[in-house]
């Protein structure tokens, strides 16, 4: 059994609160996507070498949301709008997938957690955590995914959660963070199909779903602010 040293557990319990701190700042855009990261300046923010850092940095770039570069330097990854639909045709069809085989593979331990996850959703809504709504959905259909007893589904699936984690920062903003009550039973009818076992009805929700999501988010990509605005004043009309 090794001992780490206490120099060590240090570094990399800073790594990981500097990790779980970068993570929460990509994903709410604080750091812009394609933003470049700075491991002398973040050192500096945190009071600590740059070790930690690159430590950080590279379990982010693991997790899809940091890009290294040739140089070695690190850039936020990109957001690239132009494989956004080949992204949804991907989501769209293992969300439909791994939601039919839910329903026809589920046993009781795992509609408790599916149910569990989806409760926690429910509660992060209200409270109008978005951060914590990305983190709780992704566990939700993730719980999903595992009912199926299909691992590279599994796998397929919750890396592609993990990809549009950003892009669903985008969806609750265009919402103000405040996910309607409406929108957020269309989690109850998934779960409730999966109880039935009712393998049509869950995949149809479960696109249904997709399409919702999608469908708002290029509604608020295509919006613009100021095509009536004026720019010059308006001449006074003398009576």
């Amino acid at each position: 059994m090794t001992v780490l040293s206490k120099e060590r557990r240090a570094r990399g319990e800073a790594a990981l609160q500097i990790y779980h701190a970068l993570r929460r700042e990509i994903l709410d855009m604080s750091f812009a996507p394609g933003a470049p990261l700075d491991e002398n300046g973040i050192a500096a923010r945190y009071a600590v070498s740059r070790s930690p850092v690159r430590e950080a940095i590279i379990r982010l770039s693991a997790d899809g949301l940091v890009r290294t570069l040739p140089n070695k330097s690190a850039i936020v990854s990109p957001l690239n709008l132009e494989e956004f639909p080949a992204y949804v045709d991907a989501l769209d069809l293992m969300q439909r997938v791994t939601t039919r085989l839910a329903a026809m593979h589920r046993t009781e331990n795992d509609l408790n957690t599916i149910k569990k996850m989806n409760r926690e959703f429910d509660r992060v809504r209200k409270a109008g955590d978005a951060l914590a709504m990305i983190e709780t959905n992704r566990d939700f259909h993730k719980a999903i995914a595992e009912a199926g007893k299909n691992r590279y589904f599994t796998w397929l699936y919750t890396r592609l959660l993990d990809e549009g984690r950003r892009t669903l920062r985008v969806y609750f903003h265009s919402l103000n963070d405040a996910l309607p009550e409406d929108i957020a039973q269309e989690h109850d009818g998934i779960v409730d199909a999966i109880e039935r076992r009712d393998p049509d009805l869950a995949e149809t929700l479960a696109h249904e779903h997709t399409e919702q999501v999608t469908n708002r988010i290029l509604s608020y990509l295509g919006t613009r602010h100021t095509v009536d605005f004026p720019l010059h004043r308006t001449a006074a009309v003398n009576p």
